[in-house]
């Protein structure tokens, strides 16, 4: 699988030389992938795992949490067992100790790779809005355009606002409405003239274009770097 589990430090056998092996094969994905100028889902993997095996160096009790769950409640009862007899086991937590200072700054290095890939991806996205911004930007359009540059397409969007253990989130859900062509009688404000009358629910949306300058891969990076942008782009105006 390209991915690593979300348990991988718990799951099957606790052996450095294996987990170093499961961990350094999802790392050359993640290269390969980024050689490939492809963030996602890479990226926002990376950033989940780094974040939870931090949190596992900082509170070796929330390793329990990272033990699959069964749902029963004998289940549930053996691995609270097991656990407290893992955590009474030296070699045992020596082994997870050797596995995190290993992989933190494993998975610390790829990030950064990723991030900088974004930012550059980033530098070379600008970000307009088309026509009038009403008041309520919350829901409305956002098109999207690469070169070359005769092909856009029009998603809505609508922003979603969601709480972590630490602070509230901003998201965006999008929903791609079709994809039409740039040119001088179908321009960007035409197109939100269009989306008006075909869409009633929306009599004055809020209608953003993210113009790249450069061709970039479409769904595994241009469209989430978009995403992104809109989203710190709307919580700026609030």
């Amino acid at each position: 699988m390209d991915n690593l589990k979300d348990n991988w430090l718990t799951d099957g056998l606790i052996d450095f030389e294996y987990k170093k092996y499961v961990l350094l094969a999802y790392l050359k994905r993640v290269k390969e992938s980024f050689g490939r100028v492809e963030l996602y889902p890479h990226l926002s993997d990376l950033v989940f795992h780094y974040r939870n095996l931090v949190a596992l160096q900082d509170n070796k009790a929330l390793i329990f949490e990272s033990f699959p769950k069964e749902l029963s409640l004998e289940n549930l009862k053996m691995l609270e067992l097991n656990y407290k007899k893992m955590i009474e086991d030296d070699t045992v937590m020596q082994e997870i100790e050797s596995i995190l200072e290993f992989a933190v700054p494993q998975l610390k290095d790829s990030m950064k790779e990723g991030s900088t890939i974004y930012e550059f991806v980033e530098s070379k996205c600008e970000l307009s809005p088309v026509g009038v911004v009403p008041l309520y930007a919350n829901e409305g359009y956002m098109f999207i355009t690469q070169p070359p540059e005769n092909e856009t397409s029009v998603y809505r969007y609508q922003v979603t606002v969601y709480q972590n253990s630490a602070e509230q989130m901003r998201g965006l859900q999008t929903k791609l409405v079709y994809t039409t062509h740039y040119n001088f009688t179908n321009t960007y404000e035409q197109m939100k003239l269009t989306l008006i009358r075909q869409y009633s629910d929306l009599p004055n949306p809020a209608a953003f274009l993210v113009l790249s300058k450069m061709k970039f891969p479409y769904l595994q990076t241009l469209v989430p770097v978009a995403k992104r942008l809109l989203v710190k782009h709307l919580s700026k105006t609030e």
